[in-house]
C-alpha cells in the first residue's frame, strides 16, 4: 500500500470518525461491514452461531449462561511491592493520552437480568495498532457517539517503549468485539454479542511502518517495546493477581475469525524480558505457564 493511500486512509479515519467503509481494516474492525461486531465495542449487538443451552427466566425467556473464570489462586502484590518493582525496572511515567469518554465505559457489575458479572481484570490481551501512534491516539480521542465507531485500548506501547495511557485500568476499554477466552464470554443484554471486554486489560504495540496494511506479517516490534510490554504485563499481573496463562492475544480470543493481531509477535523475544523482570521484582509466582493460548 502506498504512503499516499495510507495517509488518505488515516485522514479519512480522523476526519470522518468512522471505520466501516475504509479499505484498510484495523484491529478493532470486523471483516464485514455488515457484521454487528464492527469494532471493539460490540457489546450491544447480536452474535452469530450456536449458543450454549441457557436457563429459562421466570418470564419464560431463555437467558444466556453465565460463564466465569475460576479464581486464579495467585494473590496480588502489595502497593509497596509494585512501587518497588516500578523503581527496580526503571520505568518512566506513563504518557497521558486519555481517550474520549465515548470510547470507553464502566465495567458492568450486573447484566440486564440483574445477575452479577465478573467485573475486574482477569485476562490481558495483546494487540497492535496497524496505524501510527499519532493516528491511533487521534482516533481514540475523537468523540464517537455511534457504537459502531467506538474502540480503545487501556495502553499503547510506542516504538521507543513509552507507555501511553488511553483508558484507566478500572474502566472498560472496547478492545475486542465478538470474543471469548476459552469458553468464557459475557453477554450483558439480549441483543449483545459475547465479549471479554468486561474482564480484560487491552494493551497494543504500535506497528512498524511496513505493518500499516493488511499483510499477514511485517518487520516486527522493537526490543524497547518487548521490554516495556513485559514490564507492564508483570505490573498488571501483580496488581490484579493475573497468572501468565491468562495473557493472550486478540487473534486467540477473536470469535469473528477476522482478527490476527499482533502480527509477527515473537514470544521468544518477549519471554526473556518477562522472566528477567519477574526475577528482578521477585514476582516469579505469576509465571505459571505458557501464555498466548
Amino acid at each position: 500500500m502506498s504512503n499516499f493511500r495510507v495517509t488518505s486512509v488515516v485522514a479519512a479515519l480522523i476526519l470522518l470518525s468512522g471505520c466501516s467503509a475504509l479499505p484498510l481494516r484495523f484491529p478493532w474492525q470486523s471483516v464485514s461491514d455488515q457484521h454487528p461486531s464492527i469494532n471493539g465495542h460490540a457489546d450491544s449487538n447480536d452474535e452469530g452461531g450456536p449458543q450454549p443451552k441457557s436457563k429459562i427466566s421466570k418470564q419464560g425467556l431463555s437467558l444466556p449462561p453465565l460463564m466465569e473464570l475460576a479464581d486464579a489462586g495467585v494473590p496480588p502484590a502489595t502497593k509497596q511491592e509494585i512501587a518497588s518493582c516500578v523503581k527496580t525496572l526503571g520505568l518512566t511515567e506513563e504518557e497521558d493520552q486519555t481517550a474520549d469518554t465515548t470510547n470507553f465505559g464502566d465495567r458492568k457489575v450486573v447484566d440486564t437480568w440483574k445477575r452479577p458479572l465478573q467485573a475486574e481484570p482477569l485476562i490481558i490481551v495483546l494487540h497492535e495498532t496497524v496505524i501510527s501512534e499519532k493516528a491511533t491516539v487521534a482516533f481514540f480521542q475523537t468523540p464517537h457517539p455511534n457504537d459502531a465507531d467506538q474502540a480503545s485500548y487501556h495502553m499503547l506501547i510506542a516504538r521507543d517503549g513509552t507507555r501511553v495511557r488511553i483508558v484507566p485500568d478500572e474502566k472498560r476499554a472496547y478492545g475486542a468485539g465478538m470474543s471469548a477466552f476459552g469458553d468464557v464470554t459475557q453477554r450483558t443484554k439480549p441483543s449483545s454479542v459475547g465479549s471479554v471486554n468486561n474482564i480484560a486489560l487491552h494493551i497494543s504495540l504500535v506497528s512498524p511502518e511496513d505493518g500499516r496494511d493488511d499483510r499477514s506479517g511485517h518487520s516486527g516490534y522493537t526490543q524497547a517495546q518487548y521490554r516495556t510490554l513485559a514490564a507492564q504485563v508483570l505490573l498488571w499481573q501483580a496488581k490484579f493477581g493475573i497468572p501468565l496463562t491468562r495473557l493472550t492475544t486478540h487473534e486467540a480470543i477473536d470469535r469473528s475469525h477476522s482478527r490476527y493481531d499482533p502480527r509477527s509477535f515473537r514470544w521468544d523475544r518477549f519471554d526473556p524480558e518477562y522472566q528477567a523482570s519477574a526475577r528482578l521484582c521477585g514476582f516469579e509466582r505469576f509465571d505459571n505457564g505458557q501464555a498466548g493460548l
